[in-house]
């Protein structure tokens, strides 16, 4: 039997931090300050029956304080008659006057009796109406205070959720997502390696051979280019500029060596034409 218990404890355990720890704390907050409620409703009806018991107490002292006038008035009535009738020579009226007073005197007594405990169970009542009230004056101000601290607990609770997703996202970030989907890192990586293998295969094949042999033909091939250009340009008598060659002076013959003379120019003239004689 005490193994079957310690196992049950243990169980018992075990099962109330697996549920402590899969519950929901906004359920959970929702259900303390459920409880908070019912209990101070509780004591608001408790404390109400204290009151109304009080009043009960105050009502039946005030009926009692009514009677108790009632049998003193009649029992003075009572003596007074009695008296009148011994005056005027009844003295029998005068004996039944007088026992109806006393028998009006033992309920004065038993009301005074009844008026002395209601009043002490009036007092006792009232104390405790008093207590009554105070606790649930100081429960209502308690209830308020955590119907304040629910909205501050469930305001903590939304900010630690998003930081929660937040954290989550910000770790999503460098892992992947699954199994069949590349993180970021990994698609950089291989992107960056093909670039990288692309340009060093670039510059090796600059350096080869049929490279070189190439770079020579397309030299050849733009220098007998250019000699073709030159050799037309002058057939036609082009310039290296593009403009159409001058033609040779009429004063002169080609082929024979001699320069032609030029004519004389304007400011020639007139610098001779200054010169002294």
């Amino acid at each position: 039997m005490d193994v079957i218990r310690k196992r049950w404890a243990y169980f018992t355990a075990r099962s109330n931090s697996r549920f402590e720890d899969r519950a929901d704390p906004k359920v959970q907050l929702e259900q303390a300050i459920s409880e908070a409620q019912d209990q101070h409703r509780r004591l608001v009806e408790q404390a109400a029956n204290v009151v109304a018991n009080q009043k009960q107490h105050e009502l039946q002292l005030n009926r009692a304080m009514e009677e108790l006038e009632k049998v003193n008035r009649s029992t003075r009535q009572a003596l007074l008659m009695a008296q009148d009738a011994e005056k005027s020579g009844d003295l029998a009226k005068a004996r039944e006057l007088t026992q109806t007073a006393e028998a009006f005197a033992n309920r004065l007594i038993a009301t005074e009796n009844q008026v002395n405990d209601l009043k002490t169970l009036s007092l006792q009542s009232a104390q405790a109406a008093d207590q009554a009230r105070a606790a649930v004056q100081q429960n209502s101000l308690a209830l308020q205070q955590k119907l304040a601290e629910r909205q501050k607990l469930m305001s903590q609770l939304d900010q630690a959720k998003m930081q929660e997703q937040l954290n989550t996202a910000m770790n999503n970030l460098s892992a992947t997502v699954d199994q069949t989907a590349p993180s970021l890192d990994q698609v950089r990586a291989k992107i960056e390696a093909r670039y990288a293998k692309a340009i060093g295969a670039s510059e090796l094949g600059g350096q080869t051979v049929e490279a070189r042999m190439l770079e020579v033909e397309q030299m050849s091939m733009g220098t007998e280019a250019r000699s073709r250009l030159d050799s037309m340009r002058a057939e036609l008598g082009i310039g290296a500029t593009g403009e159409l060659a001058s033609p040779a002076p009429s004063g002169g013959e080609l082929g024979t060596g001699a320069p032609a003379t030029a004519a004389p120019t304007e400011a020639e003239t007139v610098a001779t034409e200054d010169k002294p004689s």
